[in-house]
C-alpha cells in the first residue's frame, strides 16, 4: 500500500519522524511538503499541482478546514484526514490498510479506543526507560519517572484493622501509587505500629508514616514504614539518625508570617541537616498553601527551591488546596498536576477527607499519566489518548429545532399508585469484599423481591418481567429514576429517590 502524507514547511521533521519511526507494516509512505508553513492551512488548491496517482491515499492533517471528498471524486485517489497532530502518523499509518479513514473525522479521534491503548502502553514504557533519584520498593521517585500519587489515610489510627485494611484496598484500586499513614494528634506508639503492620501486610507498595511526633516515627520506622513524613528542626535529632535508610520528607520551620525565601532557607537548613545525618534519601516540601492564604506565593516558592536544589524531589500537597475550595475536584486535581509537573514535583499528595473529594487519587493518577504523555510529545495535554473529561464533551452534538407545529407538555394533575406495589430505589457504594473490588450497584426493593443491578434499563426489564410494575406512568417514573441512580453510579456520588441531582 502506497500513503502520501501532505504536511506544511513548519511540521516537516515531526511528519518525518513520526513516520520513520513507527511504520510497522508492509505500506510505503511518502511525504509531501506543500507550499504552505501551517501544516492545517493545506485546502483543496494545494493538491491541485500535485500528481497523486499511484497512491492508495492521501492523508491530510487532521486539522484542516476543507472538504477534499471532491477532489477524491475527480482524482480517483482516496484523500482521507490523517490525525491532528504530527506526531500520531506512526500509530495512524498502521491502520491504514485495515480500517478506513474519514473524510471529516480525523484519524486520531477514529482510533480513539486504540488511541487510549497506546497511551497506557506508552506511559509504561516511559516509567521503564525513565530516570529518577531513587526507589521505594520498586517504585521510582524523582528524575523524569511520572509524578507518583500519595494518597493519605487520614487518622489511621483511628480505625480498626478491617476498616484501615478496606481503605487501603480501595485506594490502591484508585491507583494510589504511595499508601501515607495520618496520625492523628492523639495517635499513641502503639496505633502507629498496629497501622504500619496492617498496611504493609496488604501493601504492595510504598507505606510512609505521617506524623511530626519523633516517637511516632522511630517505632514506624522500626515496624518498616517505607517513608518518613515530616522531618523538621524539631524533630530532626530524634528521628534522622534513625531514617539513615528510609526515604524522608522534610519541611521548613513554618512561620506564616515569615518571607518566601525566609521559608526557603528553614527548608534548605533542614536538608542540609538530614544530609548531616546521612540520611540518603530526601523529598522536599516547601509546603503548598490554600487559595487566598499564600497559593501564588506557594507556587513561586516550590519554583525558587527548585531552581536552586534541582537534584532534590519536591513534594506537592495537592489536598491542602483540594480540600479547601469547593469546586469539583476534577479540575482542581488536573491543573494542581500540570503545575506540579512544570515545577518538577516528585509527589502528588491527597487524602480523600472530604465527601467532594473522593475520587481525588485516580484524577491525579490520570493526570501524573497525562502530564508524562504531554512532556514526551512535547504538546499541551490535550489529544493525549487518554483525559480528565467527565461532565464537559470536546465536541458538541448538533441540537435540534422543535417543528412549526408541535404538541406542548401537559403535567399530571392526579396520581394514582401502581396496583402491583411501590418500588423503592437506593444504591450501594464500591467496596472491597474477600479482597476483591465491587463495584456500586442500584438496588430496586419491591414487596415481592429485590432486584439488583448495575444497568438502569436492565434493572428496569427485570420489574417489567417479575410483574411488579404494571402502568405506564409507573414505569416511565421508575425510567426517570433508575435512570439519575445509574448516573450517580457512574459519576460517585450519593442518591436519594426523588430528590434533586
Amino acid at each position: 500500500m502506497k500513503v502520501l502524507v501532505l504536511t506544511g514547511r513548519l511540521a516537516e521533521q515531526t511528519v518525518e519522524r513520526a513516520v520513520d519511526a513507527a511504520i510497522e507494516k508492509n505500506i510505503d509512505v511518502f511525504v509531501k511538503v506543500v507550499d504552505v508553513d501551517v501544516a492545517s492551512f493545506i485546502t483543496e488548491r494545494h493538491l491541485d499541482a500535485l500528481d497523486i496517482s499511484g497512491y492508495d491515499m492521501v492523508l491530510v492533517p487532521g486539522l484542516v478546514s476543507g472538504d477534499f471528498s471532491a477532489v477524491e471524486r475527480g482524482r480517483g485517489v482516496p484523500v482521507r484526514r490523517g490525525p491532528k497532530h504530527a506526531i500520531d502518523l506512526g500509530f495512524v499509518l498502521n491502520f491504514a490498510d485495515i480500517v478506513e479513514f474519514s473524510h471529516s473525522i480525523p484519524a486520531c479521534e477514529l482510533l480513539s479506543s486504540k488511541n487510549r491503548k497506546k497511551a497506557f502502553e506508552t506511559v509504561v514504557r516511559l516509567e521503564a526507560d525513565s530516570t529518577y533519584a531513587f526507589t521505594v520498593r520498586d517504585t521510582r521517585i524523582g528524575g523524569n519517572s511520572r509524578m507518583k500519587v500519595m494518597a493519605e489515610v487520614v487518622g489511621a489510627n483511628s480505625f480498626s484493622v478491617a476498616e484501615l485494611v478496606h481503605i487501603i484496598r480501595l485506594f490502591m484500586h484508585e491507583g494510589a501509587d504511595i499508601i501515607d499513614l495520618g496520625m492523628s494528634l492523639d495517635a499513641q506508639v502503639e496505633d502507629a505500629i498496629r497501622a504500619v503492620k496492617t498496611a504493609r501486610r496488604v501493601c504492595n507498595v510504598p507505606v510512609s508514616i505521617d506524623t511530626l511526633d519523633p516517637d511516632l516515627l522511630a517505632a514506624s520506622i522500626d515496624e518498616g514504614a517505607n517513608l518518613c513524613l515530616s522531618l523538621n528542626s524539631e524533630n530532626m535529632d530524634a528521628v534522622a539518625p534513625l531514617a539513615v535508610d528510609v526515604p524522608c520528607v522534610v519541611i521548613p520551620d513554618l512561620k506564616h508570617d515569615a518571607s518566601a525565601m525566609t521559608n526557603i532557607r528553614s527548608l534548605e537548613k533542614n536538608v542540609a541537616a538530614a544530609k548531616e545525618y546521612k540520611v540518603k534519601h530526601i523529598i522536599a516540601d516547601p509546603v503548598l498553601d490554600a487559595i487566598n492564604h499564600g497559593f501564588s506565593k506557594s507556587v513561586i516558592r516550590f519554583m525558587e527551591f527548585h531552581r536552586r536544589n534541582p537534584d532534590v524531589p519536591l513534594f506537592f500537597g495537592v489536598g491542602n488546596v483540594s480540600e479547601l475550595v469547593d469546586i469539583d475536584s476534577t479540575g482542581v486535581n488536573g491543573l494542581l498536576a500540570g503545575i506540579g509537573c512544570e515545577i518538577g514535583t516528585s509527589i502528588l499528595f491527597t487524602p480523600e477527607f472530604s465527601d467532594k473529594n473522593k475520587g481525588s487519587i485516580r484524577e491525579l493518577k490520570i493526570a501524573s499519566e497525562m502530564m508524562v504523555l504531554s512532556k514526551h510529545r512535547e504538546s499541551a495535554p490535550k489529544d493525549l489518548g487518554i483525559d480528565l473529561l467527565r461532565l464537559k464533551e470536546k465536541r458538541r452534538r448538533p441540537f435540534d429545532v422543535p417543528p412549526p407545529v408541535f404538541i406542548p407538555v401537559k403535567a399530571l394533575t392526579g396520581w394514582e399508585l401502581d396496583p402491583a406495589g411501590c418500588v423503592k430505589i437506593s444504591i450501594t457504594e464500591r467496596t472491597v469484599q474477600n479482597g476483591k473490588i465491587l463495584d456500586g450497584m442500584i438496588i430496586a426493593s419491591h414487596k415481592n423481591g429485590v432486584v439488583v443491578g448495575r444497568n438502569a434499563s436492565e434493572v428496569l426489564d427485570t420489574l417489567i418481567d417479575r410483574g411488579f410494575v404494571s402502568t405506564l406512568h409507573h414505569v416511565g417514573y421508575l425510567g426517570r429514576e433508575l435512570a439519575r441512580a445509574e448516573l450517580a453510579l457512574n459519576f460517585g456520588r450519593s442518591f436519594v429517590q426523588d430528590g434533586e441531582f
